[in-house]
């Protein structure tokens, strides 16, 4: 049965008490006894590591694997997959406006996305007492990792025409994947474009924003919606170009205040973060987690529109003890 997520939406903002909605996948290998190689290449590990995640945390979501090398390897991306980290790209495929007109939009379960597709419709049938969110890259970040990251920030100002052309074949791909979560049971997706928070606020605007309102336009409705998530530090910079993309939630990285830009987020739109997931939930300890999950809970829990977060996505390795901490702390907070 169809959640209606736009009523969760407004249900999460009238709600005295808010569930935490970390970016929380990967460590649930730990879970389950296996490791991250074991996870990318079953659906039936990553379902059942969302469904252990599920079971051990109060989380307002489930969220599957923010594994952003899946899009750009379907395209034939070069990548690096090792045991126990997030695999990575390595390799680009387009240099030249030539490799950009020849570029092909792959076919929805080429690559891993198959299994990436049937991993939610199992975890949709094991997960039935909250959303379910697929994960997937968003456009800008996906052309940068087809044209290389850093030669995409370049390719901007010297090549724009055979950086459009690529946004336009990501941008196809990525709706019809996300159509395809959709219709295997998500109740929506987190968007990762991380690359698109070091531009400036008019390239944000041209090479990212558009294409993400393109690809939202195309997906969204009652039943279904879109969280964008940005981690650069140049977010509240380019809020105005965020927010034109239409997304119904934002979630922040720790690179930036979270209280300074709630002050930027409209009151009926949810805003989540940002506790740092390296720095403080990997690599902490229960007491700092626990610290820093109530210090940005202080300054930002004002804004009835806030939902706490992870920065980004929580690596592999973090210790259970931390993330334990982290719901303590929500937990600890609403109780006062």
């Amino acid at each position: 049965m169809n959640k209606n997520m736009r009523k969760w939406l407004s249900d999460m903002i009238a709600s005295d008490v808010k569930k935490a909605l970390p970016v929380l996948s990967f460590p649930g290998a730990s879970l389950l006894g296996i490791n991250v190689k074991d996870l990318i290449f079953s659906a039936e590990n990553q379902a059942n590591a969302m469904a252990a995640v599920a079971a051990r945390v109060p989380s307002a979501a489930s969220v599957s694997l923010m594994d952003l090398s899946v899009e750009a390897e379907c395209f034939g991306a070069p990548i690096h997959i090792s045991e126990d980290e997030v695999p990575t790209v390595t390799g680009c495929v387009v240099s030249t406006p030539e490799d950009a007109e020849a570029l092909k939009v792959p076919a929805v379960g080429s690559g891993r996305t198959d299994i990436y597709i049937d991993a939610i419709r199992l975890a949709a049938k094991k997960i039935t007492d909250r959303p379910v969110f697929a994960g997937v890259i968003g456009p800008f970040s996906l052309a940068g990792r087809l044209t290389d990251v850093t030669e995409a920030m370049i390719y901007c100002y010297e090549e724009p025409e055979m950086m459009h052309t690529v946004l336009e074949k990501a941008s196809a791909f990525l709706i019809d994947y996300i159509k395809a979560y959709k219709a295997a049971g998500a109740d929506g997706i987190v968007m990762a474009e991380p690359l698109a928070g070091l531009l400036s606020p008019d390239l944000a605007e041209e090479f990212s924003a558009r294409y993400v309102k393109k690809i939202n336009d195309a997906v969204k409705d009652e039943d279904f919606i879109v969280i964008y998530h940005n981690c650069g530090n140049t977010a509240i910079l380019t809020i105005d170009s965020i927010l034109s993309t239409g997304a119904d939630a934002y979630h922040f990285g720790n690179a930036i205040d979270m209280a300074e830009m709630m002050k930027h987020i409209p009151a009926d739109t949810i805003a989540m973060g940002n506790v740092d997931p390296a720095g403080v939930l990997r690599n902490g300890t229960p007491e700092t987690v626990e610290k820093a999950t109530t210090e940005i809970m202080d300054a930002c829990c004002k804004y009835k529109n806030f939902v706490i977060s992870s920065g980004c996505d929580i690596p592999p390795a973090t210790p259970w003890k931390n993330i334990d901490a982290f719901f303590d702390a929500v937990g600890k907070f609403y109780s006062k």
